[in-house]
């Protein structure tokens, strides 16, 4: 099975083995077949966040299509399958009349991979709506319920990047809403969109991060990518320090315990490297974040390098190393 439609980065390659699943049942007689031919299964959500870097992947890839979405007006709670797509259930919820999702629109992926990877944007994640989260345990057969402090959610981390819970499988999510809305808009290019707005609404932010995402970043069904390729680099207040002396424009944001989060955007333009390309990868030319494979025609291997050079320039410059967001599948 060639997995290029499976990855917005287009990449081609072939897996060994491939399955979707629709529900419980179906994924435990795939993870039974893996167990008796002793290949190790991989979970395939939207692949908006995978970077493949081998043309041929060993392994069983699972695709997960657990569809659903039950809602409690009472409580303002959705329980959500995990294969959805994540900007359709922000559009729910906000169809629903809440609040509380909107800045988080139009990021790529589903709804079990937002919670795997704790997406956020423009001064939201989603672990601020996470209730629960219901996994599958290969290793016991069980179906266990995992509460919000369980998911020990940090920047773009959670248990499931952990040893201890890379295994377990995402079922579906239940997600809560305040039942008192108040608008997010700690991000400044929101703050200054809605400045003198009289229409604060969880549908008007909503549209204005969708019109921003749209203007910054590619379309991956037109220019291939994954998003922001590289988490914004966070440092001690000493780094920080030497590095403001040296570049007092860097952009950067005040964390806890005195650390700075550094924009890795800035830092990756600033290196002279928004819109380098080389052969068929490349940053995009709007955003340098982005790493983009120019016509689906580069390989994993090639954008991994390309990472790579990125990776040795930045750190060349600032003495930091940015830490790639993608997973990346071999």
């Amino acid at each position: 099975m060639d997995l290029k439609p499976y990855n917005t980065m287009a990449v081609s390659a072939k897996a060994r083995y491939f399955a979707e699943v629709t529900d419980r049942r179906e994924l435990e007689l795939v993870l039974d077949f893996a167990r008796r031919e002793n290949i190790e299964p991989f979970i395939l959500g939207g692949g908006s966040n995978l970077l493949i870097a081998s043309h041929l992947v060993n392994r069983l890839v699972i695709k997960m299509n657990m569809k659903g979405f039950e809602a409690r007006t009472d409580e303002k709670i959705v329980k959500v399958g995990a294969g959805e797509s994540w900007h359709e259930t922000v559009r729910r919820v906000l169809d629903l009349g809440w609040g509380g999702p909107e800045n988080l629109a139009l990021i790529p992926g589903t709804v079990g991979g937002a919670v795997v990877q704790n997406i956020g944007a423009y001064g939201a994640e989603v672990a601020q709506f996470v209730r629960s989260v219901e996994v599958f345990d290969p290793q016991t057969s069980l179906v266990r319920t995992l509460t919000n402090e369980e998911c020990d959610f940090g920047y773009r981390h959670s248990v499931f990047k952990t040893q201890a819970g890379s295994k377990w499988i995402v079922l579906a999510v239940e997600l809560a809403f305040d039942s008192q809305w108040s608008a997010n808009l700690s991000y400044k290019e929101l703050a200054l969109e809605f400045k003198d707005s009289q229409e604060t609404t969880p549908q008007a932010i909503f549209e204005a991060v969708v019109a921003a995402r749209s203007r910054k970043l590619p379309d991956p069904k037109v220019l291939p990518s994954a998003g922001s390729f590289f988490k914004n680099p966070v440092v001690t207040r000493e780094v920080f320090q030497q590095l403001l002396e040296q570049f007092p424009s860097i952009v950067h944001y005040p964390l806890s315990g005195g650390r700075e989060k550094l924009a890795a955007g800035w830092l990756i333009d600033q290196a002279g490297l928004k819109g380098v390309r080389h052969g068929f990868a490349g940053t995009y030319e709007k955003q340098a974040l982005v790493l983009v494979n120019y016509d689906g025609a580069a390989d994993g291997q090639a954008l991994l390098d390309f990472a790579s050079f990125v990776q040795d320039t930045v750190e060349e410059k600032f003495g930091v190393r940015l830490e790639p967001e993608p997973v990346v599948l071999k």
